[in-house]
């Protein structure tokens, strides 16, 4: 669940780039809530880790947006969010775009404009993820004999 001060709060970020929350389909990394918020532990990153891919899967999304270093790790493992935030890279056939957390610019303040230069890229991003899933050739279907 993506925390902001209140969800109309993430509405607003989402309306400032024309989407609506309907627009979107938000998951996380972990399907539960650590003990007293917590950071989650890496074991339970990897206990969730076959949901999560199960749901990429299913909705097949051109654009992957990740909201801060937990959900950019699933990706990039050994990077730091501080480094590649803002910046989209190409995962098979689909775009990652790792940005920071809504919650921490509401932590630390420093973060928000970055934050918000970053979600302003998304429909450039999008625009390319959808030029890159374009471009893909359809998977041919092969036709198998019966004998």
């Amino acid at each position: 669940m993506t925390s902001l001060s209140s969800q109309s709060g993430f509405q607003r970020i989402l309306a400032s780039i024309d989407l609506r929350r309907e627009d979107v389909y938000i998951c996380n990394v972990i399907k539960c809530r650590p003990p007293g918020n917590r950071d989650p532990l890496v074991s339970e990153i990897e206990a969730c880790r076959p949901f999560l891919d199960r749901q990429i899967e299913i909705i097949n999304p051109k654009l992957i947006v990740t909201l801060g270093r937990y959900s950019m790790a699933r990706f990039f493992p050994n990077a730091k969010i501080t480094r590649i935030h803002g910046q989209p890279k190409r995962i098979g056939n689909r775009i990652c775009y790792p940005i920071f957390h809504p919650a921490a610019a509401l932590h630390q303040p420093r973060w928000r404009s970055i934050l918000e230069e970053d979600f302003l890229k998304i429909p450039e991003v999008l625009e390319e993820a959808e030029r890159l899933t374009e471009a893909e050739p359809p998977v041919q279907a092969e036709q198998l004999s019966l004998f």
